[in-house]
């Protein structure tokens, strides 16, 4: 532990971030696995439905730095490309 007080606040406030960061991952992970599932089951609407969602999750990820603008875009172009092999 530091002895220094600005960097021991700087410990509590850096696991509170990566606690809320952790949450945001699992939840696109989550989104993601819906669209996966939905094109497995060849439901085409509920699939684009959760296409949409997971590309909102993903900017907002994206705009908070949680992870990186291009993965947020290969992502959601992955995951677009998986509703449209229903199409």
């Amino acid at each position: 532990m530091a002895n220094i007080k600005s960097q021991k606040k700087r410990i509590l406030t850096a696991e509170k971030a990566r606690q809320r960061n952790k949450a945001v991952r699992s939840e696109l992970k989550t989104a993601i696995k819906a669209v996966r599932t939905a094109v497995e089951a060849g439901q085409l609407e509920d699939a684009q439905v959760a296409a949409n969602k997971a590309s909102r999750l993903l900017d907002k990820a994206a705009s908070k730095g949680i992870v990186h603008k291009n993965q947020a875009a290969q992502r959601k172009s992955g995951v677009q490309k998986l509703v449209n092999t229903l199409k």
